[in-house]
């Protein structure tokens, strides 16, 4: 077995701009909640109740930078603010869809190996 090159990650490699990383696990939850149409931010804690306003937050700030939602905030009293996917945020179904069939097929031997894990 040949080693390890040093430069296999090379800073200028595009795949440092990735929107989701193996273990995000709110990206692609907030993707799946808004499969249907825009939803508020109140609408989006609903299902994702295990996660803080501040990482909601970062969340969806981070998935605007990189262009797989919009903000759109309304000009109401009270303030009024949606998120939608974008026409690239919808890309990421596909994905998600064969990391999800993965999962389904791999899962059993996936909690047997956290099982049989040393505490």
């Amino acid at each position: 077995m040949k080693p390890l090159s040093p430069d296999m990650f090379a800073p200028e490699c595009p795949s440092n701009l990735t929107p989701f990383r193996i273990g995000d696990k709110w990206a692609g939850l907030v993707v799946l909640c808004l499969e249907e149409g825009p939803r508020r931010f109140t609408e989006l804690r609903v299902p994702l109740r295990g996660v803080t306003s501040k990482v909601l937050t970062e969340t969806l700030r981070a998935l605007e930078r990189d262009g797989m939602i919009t903000r759109t905030a309304y000009d109401e009293t009270p303030p009024r603010v949606e998120y939608e996917l974008t026409p690239l945020g919808r890309t990421l179904f596909e994905p998600m869809e064969a990391c999800r069939e993965w999962a389904a097929k791999h899962l059993p031997e996936l909690v047997a190996a956290r099982e049989a894990y040393p505490a």
